[in-house]
């Protein structure tokens, strides 16, 4: 949001209120660009449904005369409007978010908010490629691009998703600088937050993007965007998803076989091996165990499907 919608759809108290607060979730927080965006424009619809609610533009007052039953008419209102649950899920989190931190700086109260559940989220497993769809989709000579170069560039980003548990976007903000040396050793990656963790190359990743530096006409410094595109700035994640896209219709794949179901299919054949959950959440960079267990369920769920179809008492 900005200060002039700020302005226009809440009193000045408020709108003071709600423009620290989303400075705070970038720096001292450390949220995302994007992850703030979005809380904002959550706000930005709750205060558009205070306005109709109460019949004018809420102050600060209003918002600590609220009761647990108009957090749950405005999302009885989004529900109305097709939003999903997970849509109303996070827009409540946004509100709170809010409301907590006008709580610590003595504004207002969390009370009312804190009372209401927030709605139950379907759990959705992710889908992970298999072992042998995953090493055709990171195999060089599969590779669909036909200047040499740019082949390499997607063999190389796509190994790092499914060889490191790479997410797009630390792919291609890797420089340079953050490379291991030629005698090997972890890669500096900076995850969600500007976090920054160590993960392992291993030498066929290490390779592929050795032969993607020997090919590319392009010299990236020590701290710029190692991997570029056509006119040599910096790859964008469209184009990684365009890459994965076509090398989804020659092989067959699925609609689910995405770049980042690479990251997925990593952490996946990780736990199948023997791994650690507890070294997978840090490879991951994953802020709490929780989100790493839900592979143990993906996990779970393939060994039974295996079971169904290679048991003679299965069915």
């Amino acid at each position: 949001m900005t200060d002039d919608t700020l302005l226009l759809i809440m009193a000045p108290d408020l709108a003071a209120a709600v423009a620290g607060w989303t400075a705070a979730l970038g720096q001292i927080r450390r949220m995302s660009p994007k992850t703030v965006e979005a809380y904002g424009r959550d706000v930005e619809q709750f205060v558009r449904f205070l306005t109709r609610h109460l019949g004018g533009p809420p102050t600060i007052a209003d918002l600590n005369g609220l009761r647990p039953a108009d957090f749950r008419a405005f999302l009885a209102a989004r529900r109305r409007d097709g939003v999903s649950t997970a849509t109303l899920a996070r827009g409540l989190a946004g509100v709170r978010s809010l409301i907590r931190h006008m709580e610590r700086n003595g504004q207002a109260s969390s009370a009312a908010v804190s009372a209401v559940r927030t709605p139950k989220t379907p759990r959705r497993l992710p889908k992970p490629l298999g072992i042998e769809d995953a090493l055709a989709v990171v195999d060089p000579d599969r590779q669909l691009a036909e200047e040499p170069w740019i082949a390499a560039r997607d063999a190389a980003v796509l190994g790092l998703l499914y060889g490191a548990g790479l997410r797009v976007s630390e792919a291609l903000s890797l420089t340079p600088a953050d490379l291991p040396p030629l005698e090997g050793g972890p890669m500096r990656v900076v995850g969600k937050g500007g976090k920054t963790r160590m993960v392992p190359m291993l030498a066929p990743v290490r390779a592929m993007i050795a032969t993607y530096l020997a090919l590319s006409p392009f010299r990236p410094g020590p701290d710029e965007p190692l991997f570029r595109g056509a006119k040599g700035g910096p790859l964008r994640p469209r184009l990684v998803q365009l890459s994965m896209q076509r090398l989804r219709g020659a092989l067959g794949l699925p609609e689910t076989a995405t770049p980042h179901a690479l990251r997925h299919s990593f952490a996946t054949h990780l736990l199948g091996a023997g791994g650690d959950l507890r070294t997978i959440q840090d490879l991951l960079g994953h802020a709490n165990l929780g989100t790493t267990q839900m592979y143990t369920a993906v996990d779970q769920s393939r060994l039974v499907a295996a079971w169904e179809k290679a048991h003679p008492r299965a069915g």
